[in-house]
């Protein structure tokens, strides 16, 4: 049985996320790999529960701090149910978002302190942290094109939100990669799709060897 790997894949709203997730499991699976799409919030029976509290209605309808702790609930049902069974069992797990997104979102343009992230992290799911974790950098406004071609609206109370927080976003992830070059690694993801996931794969090599 192979290593199991569990990789997560974060960015601003249109960077492209979910596209890349699909492709990245496909490539795997084609190298022999078995290898499992997931999201959050949501993931699991009970994470996907608490998605639909968090994902809809009016864009004021939670504090920060209210929506760090759904979303710690949320991951640590995630984790326990999903992540760490296909884990263990040897499978890639590939999430589209993951606790980084909490501390951007939620922490630096929320106001939250990052160490209370975390902390709700460690006592809900262990501390997990993924082995690799792709950031894709895509201009905000690149981005905000992006998904109002796909949605057509803005997608949710996250999507809704104006510029000054998507720009915040963008500038947290910024440091929290650079705080932490060992997990991260940046991707350009203005490229043509094909070339982000070549990209990921080629940083993979040594995994897959």
């Amino acid at each position: 049985m192979t290593n199991g790997r569990f990789l997560s894949l974060e960015g601003g709203e249109g960077a492209g996320k979910s596209t890349q997730a699909r492709a990245l499991a496909a490539a795997l699976e084609a190298r022999g790999r078995s290898a499992i799409v997931t999201r959050e919030p949501g993931g699991s029976e009970g994470a996907e529960a608490i998605r639909a509290l968090l994902m809809q209605g009016d864009a004021a309808r939670w504090s920060a701090a209210t929506e760090a702790l759904l979303f710690a609930a949320a991951r640590a049902d995630h984790v326990e149910k999903v992540i760490r069974p296909a884990i263990a069992a040897g499978q890639w797990v590939i999430c589209d978002r993951y606790v980084d997104s909490t501390r951007a979102y939620q922490g630096v343009a929320g106001g939250m302190d990052d160490a209370a992230i975390l902390s709700l992290h460690d006592f809900g799911s262990g501390g997990l942290l993924p082995d690799r974790t792709y950031l894709l950098e895509l201009p905000v406004a690149a981005g905000a094109a992006r998904a109002t071609e796909r949605d057509g609206v803005a997608a949710d109370r996250f999507a809704a939100r104006d510029v000054a927080f998507h720009d915040a976003v963008a500038g947290a992830f910024d440091r929290i990669a650079a705080r932490e070059p060992a997990r991260f690694r940046r991707i350009d993801a203005a490229r043509p799709a094909e070339d982000v996931t070549r990209a990921i794969l080629a940083d993979l090599e040594g995994w897959l060897a």
